[in-house]
């Protein structure tokens, strides 16, 4: 009997359990997927504390899974039984054993992504890649500022971001973490508990400031992110880690001609033509070795209540995957 997490009330971890789920046919233009790894993100925690409020409840969380299909439904060309693929999705539904998707989210794996690896990199190696060519297209000789270097998403940009060619600089919460910025391309690693980050910025770059800031945490290091600029520089709030930016006064950026992006990867995704473009980049690089991702850690579905524990605590070095 396929089964999923069941999100009733917003709150703790605890608020998720596995439940039994009926499954049907795939409809016009969808497939049915056994799903063999799903990832395990930051938006599901806020999905499932209610910071975001973006899933109907009772409802199933997650956003990203791969697995192998076992039907197609009328109308759908390019896929068969059998095909592995790997998708996100803006309408949840992934922790999941088995589920109906619509075939236009689905991306064939090329054989040398494994279903696991897929799961752990697709939402945060499409984020990295929309981040450094399309929000601000990272251009050799910059120098970049990435808050939160060591995380999921934060490793694959600095990396991505250094084979374009930048000067890549991390901020990372401790010396094992910065090892991990390092070993991910990281010229400049800042540890932040330790040292003023928008100083150490200025000192690196003879006070110039970075092209872009790339943050991710939010509240605690938004304006310190927005500090770094140089001259008609960008900051990209893509995350809030540490909780919601307050209300922002636009003038502040005029101080230095600065520009302010809080992008949404599902929007730069919305159109076929586009996600399959970024896939191929993000599939280019890791083929490559440009950019290497970690397959991750594996837990049961089951304990998906363990693994937000584990991501939210920060124990998480690697990314977290469920199996169902």
């Amino acid at each position: 009997m396929p089964h999923a997490i069941i999100l009733r009330h917003h709150g703790a971890p605890e608020m998720l359990r596995l439940e039994e789920i009926a499954v049907g046919a795939p409809g016009p233009g969808e497939i049915r997927l056994r799903q063999t790894a799903i990832g395990v993100n930051f938006h599901d925690c806020y999905v499932r504390s209610g910071l975001y409020r973006t899933l109907s409840l009772p409802g199933i969380p997650g956003i990203e899974g791969a697995g192998v299909v076992e039907a197609v439904g009328p109308g759908v060309a390019g896929f068969a039984p059998g095909d592995r693929v790997a998708y996100v999705t803006a309408q949840y539904g992934c922790y999941a054993s088995e589920r109906v998707l619509p075939a236009s989210l689905a991306l064939k794996l090329p054989d040398g992504v494994s279903e696991l690896l897929a799961a752990s990199v697709l939402l945060k190696g499409l984020t990295a890649g929309m981040l450094v060519r399309d929000v601000h297209p990272v251009r050799p000789g910059e120098t970049v500022l990435v808050q939160a270097a060591a995380g999921g998403v934060g490793r694959l940009l600095c990396q991505w971001a250094a084979h374009l060619g930048a000067t890549v600089i991390g901020t990372a919460g401790s010396p094992a973490k910065a090892a991990i910025a390092r070993a991910a391309g990281c010229a400049h690693v800042i540890l932040y508990r330790e040292e003023d980050f928008v100083a150490r910025v200025m000192q690196v770059t003879g006070g110039r400031g970075v092209a872009v800031a790339y943050d991710s945490v939010g509240r605690d290091t938004f304006d310190g992110s927005l500090e770094c600029l140089a001259l008609r520089g960008h900051l990209v709030n893509f995350g809030q880690s540490s909780g919601p930016v307050a209300p922002f006064a636009i003038p502040r950026l005029s101080a230095r001609s600065n520009s302010l992006t809080r992008p949404m990867l599902f929007h730069y995704t919305a159109e076929r033509p586009a996600l399959e473009a970024m896939a191929a980049a993000l599939f280019g690089v890791l083929a490559s070795g440009a950019v290497r991702a970690d397959p991750g850690r594996t837990l049961p579905l089951a304990e998906a209540a363990e693994a937000h524990r584990l991501l939210e605590s920060r124990a998480a070095e690697a990314p977290l995957v469920l199996v169902p």
